[in-house]
């Protein structure tokens, strides 16, 4: 196999890069495995293994970000000009592998199915992701995602609009150790049908299910070095009941679609939106989240509609509204309440 000999300093013509060129995370067992057992059909030119950690200057990673393709979420091929990146790149592989070696015979039938190889891949990823994590190695973010929110492509052109207490309150990044604290008071209010599903709730570890006004709370969001999702910790000081603590987690799906992951893979499926100078939360449904899968559930009718917005006072404080209704029986839930961003703290990104 060959190794890449090319000038940092020439932005190359994807042509002239011959045969198949396999770039891939050389901190990555599973990647470093494949590319080293990959054999692909000899009339498609000789194999060049591109470690991505290697030459991150390098003109190829140049022409993959300018295509979008994020190699923290998949290795990329690249021939004739043409390139093909996470399960693309698997079909890719199944198609014009030889079937020589272990890794081809037990792995290239897998891929040639499209079902299979789409269901397979984002497992494949998350086992890439654990062991990267376990061997404490930081992301590749060949797309510089760590510079900018997590946040800012969700509300695209919008951003610039958003008051600055509220771009404060969505300031974190991905890959970083970035904390916001806000800290406010509200007021919670449950009504009985939902109280009915309150074991459901407590299992999903959702929203306390209770009544109390005036509950002081405190929010901190904070960030992975890495994860690219957004955290949220809800810390619930009740009165008239214990301490309640809610931990979920945000992650952008793309556009403005957001899932908010919770026990179990349970998840609540929103839209966001910069409206009348407030960020709105549409409800876009429930879903659960297993081995990389978004699987849609059917469940609004039984547990009703979350809506939610947020409402700029000053450039410290904000205003925000969850609630939850059901077409039969109304508002079934919300929690209202002020909120003063206390603490923003930025730091450096792989820490």
């Amino acid at each position: 196999m060959n190794s890449p000999e090319l000038s940092s300093s020439d932005r190359p013509d994807l042509e002239k890069f011959e045969g198949v060129w396999f770039i891939y995370d050389g901190e990555c067992p599973i990647c470093s495995m494949a590319a080293q057992a990959l054999r692909i059909r000899q009339q498609l030119g000789p194999i060049t293994l591109f470690n991505a950690r290697a030459d991150q200057g390098h003109p190829l990673l140049e022409r993959i970000r300018e295509q979008g393709m994020d190699l923290d979420e998949g290795m990329a091929l690249l021939h004739q000009g043409q390139f093909y990146h996470g399960q693309a790149a698997l079909r890719f592989m199944a198609r014009y592998g030889e079937p020589r070696g272990w890794f081809n015979r037990l792995f290239l039938p897998i891929f040639r199915s499209d079902i299979i190889s789409r269901l397979t891949y984002p497992w494949m990823r998350g086992v890439r992701n654990l062991l990267l994590r376990i061997r404490k190695k930081p992301a590749i973010d060949n797309l510089e995602l760590a510079t900018q929110p997590i946040f800012k492509p969700v509300f695209g052109t919008d951003w610039e609009h958003l008051s600055p207490v509220l771009k404060k309150h969505y300031a974190i990044r991905p890959y970083s150790s970035d904390t916001t604290i806000v800290d406010g008071v509200m007021n919670v209010e449950c009504y009985w049908p939902l109280k009915m599903a309150q074991p459901f709730y407590r299992l999903m570890g959702s929203v306390p299910l209770a009544t109390e006004y005036g509950v002081r709370c405190t929010v901190h969001f904070k960030s992975d070095p890495n994860s690219r999702s957004f955290g949220f910790i809800r810390h619930f000081w009740f009165v008239q009941r214990r301490y309640y603590r809610f931990h979920s987690r945000m992650i952008a799906l793309g556009g403005d679609r957001v899932i908010e992951v919770m026990r179990f893979g349970f998840c609540w499926c929103i839209r966001y939106r910069w409206q009348e100078n407030k960020v709105m939360l549409s409800h876009d449904g429930y879903a659960v989240r297993w081995f990389g899968h978004v699987i849609p559930l059917p469940v609004t009718w039984l547990l009703g509609r979350g809506d939610a917005e947020e409402t700029a006072l000053d450039e410290d404080r904000f205003a925000m509204q969850v609630l939850i209704t059901h077409p039969l029986f109304g508002k079934l839930y919300s929690y209202t309440g002020t909120f003063r961003v206390t603490q923003v703290q930025k730091t450096a990104a792989f820490l």
